[in-house]
């Protein structure tokens, strides 16, 4: 069962993280590179920012964003600001999300995402929880998947194996982190089963295309080519 609160709770933790290890930055470092494609450091600090206040939006009954268009304009217009900006801007935005979270609400009614996705109130914490703690890993500043909470990486290999499950464009896959966590997911196109076995981080930054699958080992045909998320 979804606890909200709880996640709630987890969020702050994570963005507390965040803020912390991103505050020994400076301006330089947070122009280079992240270890997303196309996107600096400052690009992914103004993303976390505006998804604070997207989230907030859904929560509140308003669209996620008012366009794809101005979502991306938005990271562009913010990704070169100063660190000391940046870092107020994410605290501060976090704040906004955390304050709409402890409003009482239905948090069993459905919310609307971005491209018409549906879920339930319950679960956008978590969804701002998988944004946070993924993206401080894409900062490339010493967090990496190994150091993500336990909790927190079966709940996400859950997601992802449900989201995939049944995908035209993937075999039948089981996956195997050992100490009995196993998933299954695909079952659309023809081929398999095919067996996956790693750690728990490695399946995790396969299914979210953070890792590439090389330290997995595979049975049954080749590791299945994964669709973007």
């Amino acid at each position: 069962m979804i606890d909200h609160v709880r996640d709630l709770a987890s969020v702050r933790d994570a963005t507390d993280r965040l803020l912390t290890a991103a505050a020994e930055l400076d301006n330089a470092a947070v122009a280079e590179p992240s270890r997303l494609p196309g996107w600096s450091r400052g690009h992914v600090l103004a993303h976390l920012a505006r998804n604070a206040d997207a989230l907030a939006n859904v929560l509140e009954g308003r669209p996620m964003y008012a366009s794809a268009s101005t979502r991306d304009a938005d990271i562009e217009r913010d990704a070169p600001r100063p660190l000391d900006v940046q870092l107020a801007d994410l605290r501060e935005s976090a704040a906004r999300f955390g304050e709409t979270g402890a409003a009482p609400a239905d948090w069993s009614r459905t919310v609307e995402l971005r491209n018409g996705v549906t879920d339930s109130a319950a679960r956008v914490p978590f969804r701002r929880w998988v944004e946070v703690d993924l993206h401080h890993v894409d900062l490339g500043i010493g967090y990496e998947l190994e150091d993500l909470p336990e909790e927190f990486v079966t709940r996400e290999i859950d997601f992802l194996a449900e989201r995939f499950g049944g995908h035209k464009d993937v075999p039948s896959t089981g996956l195997d982190a050992g100490g009995g966590q196993v998933w299954t997911t695909g079952g659309g196109a023809e081929g398999g089963p095919v067996a996956v076995r790693g750690s728990a981080a490695d399946l995790l930054g396969w299914l979210c295309g953070r890792r590439d699958g090389t330290g997995l080992a595979v049975r049954g045909g080749p590791l299945p080519a994964l669709p973007p998320l």
